[in-house]
């Protein structure tokens, strides 16, 4: 199958970073000719969850977005900017909140202050009724405990960028979430535990992502000139995803753009004339 038939869907991308200001469009273009046909833009804060908004709304067939704080920046959310998140979310080109979540690992914010926004962004989720988009780093038990909580008031959501252990795919999994996979899994150093559990993600329920423009995949040849990542490089990940799982690149595209736009209720993709 050509790359350009691949039909595929970039659940994360963080393409309001500023990495992107002086050449946005052609980025667009080379991942639309590698195959990429809707992509997802990443809210982190209520400035990129609007950017990414605005973005969405100026071309729904190509961009859908996010809206919510990343953990990392939770100590300066107030209740007006919550406020300000539900009243995107409850926009149709925003299908789902967050990104939000606990990353203990880098404790960018205090533990408790992520644990009250991550719970607001719980509470807001099951009152709009959209999908939650997830972060969760060296926190698992917490993190769990507080989506098994909400989970039977949530529409569902995807555990984005997964790095854990098989433990805790199994406790994803038994929550009905998705698993979204990044570049993590072309890392023969620290991806080689993911590259051993992924063929345990049923098709269903798999997901793929640049997160660009970080996480560049370690297996690209020739390595690029710059280590930003882009949605181009989304057929990497899905080239590495399938040798690892034994399967065959055009079926995992096509479960995987599938299951995104089933989760996310995305747009069904426009039929050339």
């Amino acid at each position: 199958m050509e790359n350009a038939a691949l039909g595929l869907v970039d659940i994360g991308a963080n393409l309001t970073h500023s990495s992107f200001e002086h050449d946005f469009l052609a980025v667009i273009a080379e991942a639309q000719s590698a195959g990429v046909q809707h992509i997802l833009l990443t809210g982190t804060d209520l400035e990129t969850s609007q950017a990414s908004f605005d973005f969405a709304q100026r071309d729904p067939q190509l961009f859908s977005s996010t809206a919510g704080f990343h953990p990392h920046v939770a100590q300066q959310v107030t209740a007006g900017h919550l406020a300000a998140i539900e009243k995107l979310v409850a926009q149709d080109k925003v299908v789902a909140v967050g990104e939000t979540g606990l990353d203990f690992n880098r404790n960018f914010s205090e533990p408790d202050s992520q644990l009250t926004v991550f719970e607001a962004h719980l509470q807001i989720a099951s009152r709009v009724s959209k999908p939650l988009f997830l972060h969760q780093r060296e926190a698992h038990k917490p993190f769990f405990e507080r989506l098994s909580a909400y989970r039977d008031e949530l529409a569902g959501g995807v555990v984005h960028c997964f790095t854990d252990s098989r433990s805790a795919l199994r406790d994803y999994l038994d929550l009905d979430m998705y698993i979204g996979i990044t570049g993590w899994v072309c890392d023969e150093r620290r991806g080689k535990d993911l590259q051993d559990i992924v063929s345990f993600i049923p098709q269903e329920k798999l997901l793929i992502e640049t997160d660009a423009p970080y996480l560049l995949p370690r297996t690209l040849k020739p390595k690029p000139k710059t280590r930003r990542n882009e949605p181009k490089y989304l057929t990497e990940v899905l080239r590495v995803l399938a040798e690892c799982r034994s399967e065959n690149v055009s079926t995992l595209a096509a479960a995987t753009a599938s299951n995104a736009r089933r989760l996310f209720a995305l747009p069904c993709p426009s039929v050339p004339a």
